[in-house]
């Protein structure tokens, strides 16, 4: 029996783990299910609900090219009613797993539709499905109304609570603070107080993400960590971090920043077929993952993951616990494999530095001017102190102590995962084992 299809969420890490869980896009009682952050949706399929939907193959207008995730970026399928006003979008960037390894718009066509499976999805809600390469074809319509059926923020609703509120506040006071000539002295308290917000918020939200990674239950049926050739120079974080799950109902890749990608075991839309790679000689270089029209949706590099002195164990025990097709083909005269841009071929970053930075506690899109930001309040909130300590000497140690504090709770963490992965988790794990053997 064919399983209805369930879509899956782009890759996410940290916080953003949370939709990987629990995100699911799906068929149920003639209704389009969305089930996001904790949220249920429904949208009724037929009369009085989506009659036809319009796969616009085109970015959006403000899409830029240079920014990955961009919404819209990967085109959206607009559903609309038998009068073909809309009722609702799907941006496939957000239901593609592999998107954030992609450069965008690397899939396109009825190829995003299958690895996405909303062609799948379509089908068993028994909706037709026209493609529009061009934004302005009358099919398409304006784009606008309609609730948008993606998968929810990576960011839990109480973070942005707490930042925005403390932003808004903070940003009052500090207009205040810096055009005025008499200030009160509780105002410069509640600069530094909504100041001190922002760092521990992120504070926050790290203890709430590792609570909830702890409280997550999942059935794991395999779990295959690479071992790589000598040579490779896969160091301590890759070989800790990096590893293949299969589960009940999914087949996870996790990277060494924490990024899982998650892959249906069933469905249309599902991976169907493992494929181990040979060169002219009968070398092997790699295995692909394939899933729907043979498209490959991840590849891994046979050195990088079964070179080692086990690494046939851990392919054997990948095929069986997958229970995938597992086939070979051998690569004719020089070409290069893999070819073109696949989920796979950056999971080992080039220096230690690019791995710290993938490995890096998840910010916003702001990226590091939020950081930035959130710095120069703490620092104003210990300038204003000082300004203030003759004046009104408790606010003004209070807003030292919290200014002082803020840029504390910054700095550490960011110092802590520098120093650590520095002198421990980004050398070459023979370079480790060498130490150690030293030492002893």
């Amino acid at each position: 029996m064919t399983e209805a299809p369930a879509l899956r969420p782009a890759a996410g890490r940290g916080p953003g783990l949370e939709r990987c869980h629990g995100s699911r896009l799906s068929v149920e009682d003639g209704a389009l299910v969305l089930r996001a952050g904790g949220r249920t949706r429904r949208v009724p399929v037929g009369d009085g609900g989506v009659a036809r939907a319009v796969f616009v193959d085109a970015a959006s207008a403000d899409a830029g090219r240079d920014e990955p995730g961009r919404p819209g970026a990967w085109g959206e399928v607009r559903l609309q009613d038998r009068d073909g006003a809309q009722v609702a979008r799907i941006p496939l960037g957000e239901w593609l797993p592999e998107a954030p390894a992609l450069v965008e718009r690397a899939v396109q066509g009825e190829q995003l539709l299958e690895r996405t499976g909303v062609a799948g999805l379509l089908k068993a809600a028994g909706v037709p499905l026209h493609v529009a390469r061009d934004r302005n074809d009358p099919r398409a319509g304006s784009g606008k109304g309609g609730v948008s059926l993606g998968t929810g923020p990576a960011f839990p609703l109480w973070y942005w609570c707490v930042r925005g509120a403390a932003g808004t506040l903070w940003f009052s006071a500090f207009t205040v603070v810096v055009f005025s000539d008499a200030v009160p002295a509780w105002l410069v308290l509640l600069l530094a107080l909504t100041a001190l917000c922002g760092p521990v918020a992120r504070l926050a939200l790290r203890a709430w993400t590792w609570l909830r990674a702890g409280r997550r239950r999942v059935t794991v049926l395999e779990r295959v960590t690479p071992d790589p050739a000598p040579g490779t120079g896969a160091t301590v974080r890759f070989l800790r971090d990096t590893e293949v799950r299969v589960q009940d109902h999914d087949l996870v890749l996790r990277d060494l920043g924490g990024q899982e990608y998650w892959f249906a075991r069933s469905g249309p839309h599902a991976v169907t077929r493992l494929v181990k790679v040979l060169d002219g000689t009968g070398r092997p270089v790699g295995a692909e993952l394939r899933g729907p029209g043979e498209q490959v949706r991840a590849v891994f590099p046979w050195d990088l993951w079964f070179g080692g002195a086990d690494g046939a164990d851990g392919w054997s025990r990948l095929c069986g616990a997958s229970g995938l097709v597992v086939s070979e083909r051998r690569l004719s005269g020089k070409r290069a494999w893999p070819k073109g841009p696949v989920l796979g071929t950056g999971l080992l970053p080039r220096t230690g530095r690019d791995a710290r930075r993938m490995a890096r506690f998840p910010g916003t899109a702001a990226g590091v001017s939020s950081t930035a930001v959130m710095a120069f309040g703490n620092l104003f909130s210990v300038v204003q102190g000082v300004r203030f300590a003759d004046t009104a000497p408790g606010p003004a140690a209070v807003a030292v102590a919290a200014g002082a504090l803020g840029l504390v709770l910054q700095a550490v963490p960011y110092a802590v995962h520098e120093l650590r992965g520095r002198l421990v988790l980004d050398r070459t794990a023979a370079e480790r084992t060498t130490n150690e053997e030293a030492r002893r």
